[in-house]
């Protein structure tokens, strides 16, 4: 017989760096057990540059499981699962964290997230997307969040390589500011390069916290830049690239949403929702709520439980997109929580 305790470090309660401590307790009231009660909330396509700022707030020392209506948005301590940013950042830290726990507990019988793929839930109305839970280290569509590769790091058996960041089109800070880098793999080494110049080679060793010490501090250019790792396992060789903008002008409050075409084919279009101040600088922290409404001919493609098909969602650092069914002279509504709407005749 197993047993499988609740445990939500750094989530419903607590610091995720409680986690051990959590799983020894329970290891004393039973023979053995796995664990599946553990993991975060994150809304795809949002990140962050500074993913402990909450957790930082949060009490310790009071127990880590998951109690009553911790899951709702109001009431109670400080926690990352109602004050928290959602971001795919911080999710990736905190399985991070448990992984390399669990790697080293031979008692431990098994372990399973929870869990696999966002799915509906209809207690969950009032954070990212409504009525669904974002638990899953893909969404409902199958679409990979980062997570999916923090995982992958730890548990599969073919080499890989994966860059933080593939749904991290703009980063942001100071001119010359040094930022984080964090590389996945299950590699023996891997090396960085930044616009084609080499940072330096890491070695993976899995308790060096995060990304089991594949990770590097750099200055970005402002503007375009370039990211490839090459990783080795023997005299296997695997490598991943992604591009990015460094933004290094700062955002005041949000005042207008541009809602704008942003590709097509055939007879689906894909509109984008983007939030500025009033210099017109993207709001690149921004989570707000925009509903998306069509008028004429054609339809949205909505109700999917995504980021990228639901009528209302919560921006991802300040953008959002949907697509619809264009049939015609049609215009779409983009409304943002507070603001006034932005409208696209197409």
């Amino acid at each position: 017989m197993y047993y499988s305790p609740s445990i939500w470090a750094g989530w419903y309660r607590g610091n995720y760096r409680e986690y051990e401590h959590s799983l020894l307790k329970e290891r004393d009231r039973v023979k053995r057990f796995i664990h599946i009660e553990w993991g975060a909330d994150s809304q795809a396509g949002r990140h962050s540059e500074d993913p402990e700022a909450v957790l930082r707030k949060v009490p310790t020392g009071n127990g880590t499981d998951e109690r009553g209506l911790d899951y709702l948005k109001s009431g109670g301590d400080v926690r990352v699962s109602k004050d928290g940013d959602w971001s795919e950042t911080y999710a990736c830290d905190l399985f991070d964290w448990h992984l390399k726990t669990q790697e080293t507990l031979e008692w431990l019988s098994g372990s399973a997230q929870w869990v696999f793929k966002d799915f509906a839930s209809p207690l969950r109305d009032s954070k990212g997307i409504p009525r669904v839970n974002q638990k899953g280290v893909v969404e409902r569509d199958l679409t990979k969040k980062e997570s999916y590769f923090v995982f992958q790091s730890y548990w599969a058996a073919k080499p890989m390589v994966h860059i933080y960041g593939h749904s991290w089109p703009v980063r942001w800070g100071k001119e010359g500011e040094k930022r984080s880098v964090r590389v996945y793999s299950n590699c023996d080494r891997a090396e960085l390069f930044l616009n084609g110049e080499s940072q330096g080679t890491l070695r993976r060793e899995s308790q060096n916290f995060p990304a089991a010490g594949l990770r590097w501090e750099i200055a970005f250019a402002t503007g375009p830049n370039h990211l490839r790792a090459l990783a080795t396992k023997g005299n296997i060789a695997v490598q991943d690239e992604i591009y990015l903008t460094y933004q290094i002008e700062e955002w005041d409050n949000p005042v207008r949403l541009n809602l704008s075409e942003k590709k097509r084919k055939d007879n689906i279009v894909t509109v984008e929702a983007k939030l500025f101040d009033a210099k017109g600088v993207l709001c690149l922290d921004s989570a707000r709520s925009v509903r998306f409404a069509l008028a004429g001919a054609g339809s949205l493609i909505d109700n999917l439980g995504t980021t990228r098909g639901s009528r209302e969602v919560q921006l991802s650092n300040g953008c959002a997109e949907i697509s619809l069914v264009h049939k015609g002279r049609c215009r779409v509504e983009a409304a943002p929580e507070g603001l006034p709407p932005a409208l696209l005749k197409l």
